[in-house]
Order: structure tokens, then C-alpha cells, then sequence
């Protein structure tokens, strides 16, 4: 296998998280794919007088010092940005930010989804966007931000990675894997949907012209050229910048039937279609359909993932509770199987604090002990993500019609041997699991395939699947066990 040149093409990947963020540099030749970190920033979330803001200022500057730390390293032919979803910040008609953006766990949105359902039938809503049920949907922080002094002031709405990609270039535009996340996008079109914004009274004009992975967005801004050392004339990729959607496309998929979970913050379990499915039944089963590259569709659902035993950990950190992660999997792994499991969707587990304390009132709800020390509680977490993970994916394949044979499980979460195995156990097929740096494949990927270096899906993948260290796991023990323990979680009230 051919080594990289340092001649090979660099491309700069901005991939912002929900705890931290990363400029990464990806050098991309013939049969080699090589990441390196450049920088690395916290992404620490402030609470104002008036709710929970990201610090985007901040990330802001962490992603340019970033990029400076990437220009050392050597030419970058590219720079693309990849965030989390359904966040976004306000501009005014100088093109001026109104405000922090607002956390999507902030607890201004509850009872906005009332004011919009008073709109819409909910499945009339769903019928045109397919979009899962979510507090925190865009639609629905949107109609909360509307009795704010801020709105009559607003002309544009930016997704979290288009308002950087506009502060770095100062063009404005929306990635469409993102835009498709807001509630306000027509799944059948793949357009805004008029429809939509005009009975909810928004003004179309505050949505701008929709952009596909692989565009180009403009070219550094002088300032931004000059701070970073990076060329003047480089440019910024449009990239699938919704970070889920730069995962699922450095899914290192071979062959046809696989499902996929994007596990990190969030485990994003699905199938990639042809065709979004908008029927009532997969409106009940509150399963989303967003833009993936390509025009392919992602038919997933959100279930709360890792997120449940990071607050453990920081709950335990703040108590003086060693938090190594290493140790406490170990424990994990010696715990007592399927002492207490949780549906870890339940709302009580959405806004940060003391996760522990929440899972017992769960577990007593339920009529279930609590765990025997932090062992039990993470072995609870990831046998409950692992039952979540088999009912999304089975109930995903029965409502597309599908068969799967192989589930690829990338993101933090893919390191997580006993997450991996336990899926493999609870859902009866064998999985990949890896890459972890998956967004940041992808972003790289998308970014050198708009430079001509590679094809289409199937040959990006095998790119993947060539260069990438992944693991294979097979199902194993009484698949019984897992059987009763989902009908446990079935019978729950």
C-alpha cells in the first residue's frame, strides 16, 4: 500500500461537539487516509439571566487558533465545519450576531411544541418534514425565540456551522444535511417549505439558499486569512456539516443491509434510504428522516446515548467519586447482569445535573433497586443503550422494509468494548465497530471528494474500510436474557 506525501492535498476539518471541538488535518492519497489532530478546545456551554447559551465567541476563536495550528503543519487546500444540529443564531440587517445562541437543553422550549401542534396536526407536520418529535427542534425553539426582544430585529437564521462557515467567508447559505433537521424542511422537495414557514408566520426570507456537501461556500476573509496564516484564496467546502450526517458517510459499509449508530453525546441508530418514509405509522414510532450526501436519507432516531454516563461521571467527579473510565467499565463488566434497565429516552435525563439521582427515582418509578455502586450504574447505562439500540434498529428495518445483516457502530462510543459487544448480544447481529473519528472522516472525505481525489459513496467507504482500524463482534451468551430484559423494559410504565 503506497505511503502518504507530504505532497499529498491537507484538508482542515472543524468538527465542534457538544463538550468539545477540534480543528483536525486529513491528508487524503491514493489508498492512505491519515488524521492528526491540530488543536483541541473545550466547548463550554454559559447560563445567562435568560437560559443556557453555547459560548459560540469562544468557539469561534478556538476553531481560528485551530486552523493556525493547521497552516503549521503544512498547506491546507481546504477548510470544512461540522456541528451538532438544530441550534442556531440570529442576525440582524447589518449581518450582526443577535445573542449567544441558545442551548438546545434549555428549558425555554418547554411548551413551544404546544404552540406549533395548536398549528398543525402533528401528522400533517411530520408528512411534509418526516422530522421526529424533539423539544428542542428548531420549529419549536424558533417559536420560543419569537416573544424575545431580539426577533423583530432578525433577518437571517443561521444553523450553528453555517453561521461560522459566514464568519469565516461572509457568505451566507445553509447546509442542507443540517437544514433538514429544523422541522421546516420538505422531506419530498428538499427545499424550505413554504408551507410550513408561511402558516407559522416566519418570514421565508429569514431562510437562505440551501447548499449540498461538496459546494464550495467562498474563500477566508482577509482578517481571518491574516490571523490563521492560511492563503487568502482558501477555500471554505461545504461539507455534510451536520456532524451525524459527515459520520454515517464514513460508514465503512461494503455491502449491502447494514444499520448504523453514530455513538457519542447521542447514539443516532438508522438506516440510510433511497426515499424518505412519511407514513402515520413511522410518525408514531417518532422516527426522523434527515438528508444524508448524495440525496440519501437518514431514517434514525435519537436515543440519549453516552450522555447518560458522562453526567454520571461528572456527578461523581463533583462527589469525589474516581471517575476512570477504564476502572469503572471493569466494574461494569463485573456487576451483576440486568440488575435495573432504563428506556434512557426518558425525559427526566435531558437537562444536565445529578444523573444518579435521576435514574434511582427511574429505577423506583419502576419498581427496581437501585444499583450496587458506580459499576451497576454504568452497567445499567449501557445494557439500557444497548436494548435502545435493538428496538430503534429492528423497529427502523420493519417500518423501511428492510433485512440487516450488519450494524456499524462509529463515534466515541465504538471504543466502548462492552457498548459494542452488549449491541451485538442484544440485537443479534454481528457489529463493526469504528472508526471513532468518523465526522471528521467524513468532513475530510467530503472535502477532498470536491477536489476530484475520490468517487462517489461506495468508494469513499472502502477508503474507510482500507485505512481505518476497526473491530468485529460477534453475538454471544443467551440471547434470551436480552429478550426478557426488553420485555422488562416493554412492561414499564
Amino acid at each position: 500500500m503506497p505511503a502518504t506525501s507530504r505532497h499529498d492535498p491537507v484538508f482542515a476539518a472543524v468538527d465542534l461537539g457538544a463538550t468539545s471541538g477540534r480543528v483536525i488535518t486529513g491528508r487524503v492519497g491514493p489508498g492512505e487516509l491519515v488524521l492528526t489532530e491540530a488543536q483541541r478546545f473545550a466547548n463550554t456551554p454559559v447560563r445567562l439571566p435568560d437560559g443556557l447559551h453555547w459560548d459560540v465567541l469562544a468557539l469561534y476563536q478556538g476553531m481560528l487558533d485551530g486552523l493556525r495550528a493547521a497552516a503549521r503543519s503544512g498547506p491546507v487546500a481546504s477548510v470544512g465545519i461540522d456541528t451538532w444540529a438544530v441550534d442556531y443564531g440570529l442576525l440582524d440587517a447589518d449581518g450582526s450576531l443577535l445573542g449567544l445562541p441558545f442551548h438546545y437543553r434549555d428549558g425555554r422550549n418547554t411548551g413551544a411544541a404546544e404552540e406549533v401542534l395548536a398549528r398543525f396536526d402533528a401528522g400533517e407536520l411530520y408528512g411534509v418534514g418526516g422530522l421526529q418529535h424533539l423539544p428542542f427542534n428548531t420549529v419549536f425553539q424558533l417559536a420560543a425565540h419569537r416573544s424575545s426582544a431580539q426577533w423583530p430585529l432578525a433577518r437571517t437564521v443561521l444553523l450553528m456551522p453555517d453561521l461560522l462557515v459566514y464568519w469565516l467567508t461572509g457568505t451566507v447559505g445553509a447546509e442542507v444535511t443540517n437544514a433538514s433537521t429544523t422541522g421546516l424542511f420538505d422531506a419530498r422537495t428538499g427545499d424550505w417549505s413554504d408551507a410550513l414557514t408561511g402558516r407559522l408566520g416566519l418570514e421565508r426570507s429569514l431562510f437562505p439558499a440551501l447548499r449540498e456537501p461538496g459546494t464550495r461556500a467562498g474563500v477566508l476573509l482577509p482578517h481571518v486569512a491574516g490571523f490563521t496564516g492560511l492563503p487568502a484564496d482558501t477555500p471554505v467546502t461545504t461539507v455534510a456539516s451536520h456532524d451525524t450526517a459527515s459520520a454515517v458517510a464514513a460508514v465503512p459499509a461494503t455491502e449491502p443491509g447494514f444499520a448504523y449508530v453514530s455513538c457519542g453525546t447521542w447514539s443516532l441508530a438508522g438506516l440510510e434510504l433511497d426515499a424518505p418514509v412519511l407514513t402515520e405509522e413511522s410518525r408514531a414510532a417518532n422516527f426522523t428522516n434527515e438528508r444524508g450526501v448524495d440525496g440519501t436519507v437518514r431514517y434514525l432516531r435519537n436515543i440519549m446515548g453516552m450522555w447518560l454516563l458522562e453526567e454520571c461521571r461528572r456527578t461523581w467527579e463533583r462527589e469525589g467519586t474516581p471517575t476512570d473510565l477504564a476502572g469503572l467499565l471493569a466494574d461494569a463488566a463485573r456487576a451483576r447482569p440486568f440488575a435495573a434497565v432504563i428506556d434512557p429516552d426518558d425525559p427526566v435525563f435531558l437537562a444536565p445535573g445529578d444523573m444518579p439521582s435521576r435514574i434511582d427515582e427511574v429505577l423506583a418509578r419502576t419498581g427496581q433497586a437501585a444499583p450496587a455502586g458506580p459499576g451497576g450504574y454504568v452497567r445499567c447505562v449501557l445494557e439500557s443503550l444497548a436494548l435502545a439500540h435493538r428496538r430503534t434498529l429492528r423497529e427502523a428495518a420493519r417500518l423501511a422494509g428492510r433485512d440487516l445483516t450488519r450494524i456499524h457502530l462509529v463515534g466515541g462510543g465504538s471504543r466502548n468494548e462492552l457498548l459494542c459487544q452488549w449491541t451485538a448480544d442484544a440485537t443479534g447481529l454481528p457489529v463493526t465497530a469504528g472508526p471513532a473519528e468518523a465526522t471528521a472522516l467524513g468532513n475530510v472525505l467530503l472535502q477532498a471528494r470536491a477536489h476530484g481525489l475520490v468517487g462517489g459513496l461506495p468508494e469513499l467507504r472502502a477508503l474507510v474500510a482500507r485505512t481505518q482500524e476497526l473491530r468485529h463482534y460477534v453475538p454471544r451468551g443467551d440471547q434470551r436474557s436480552w429478550d426478557r430484559a426488553a420485555e422488562r423494559l416493554t412492561a414499564q410504565p
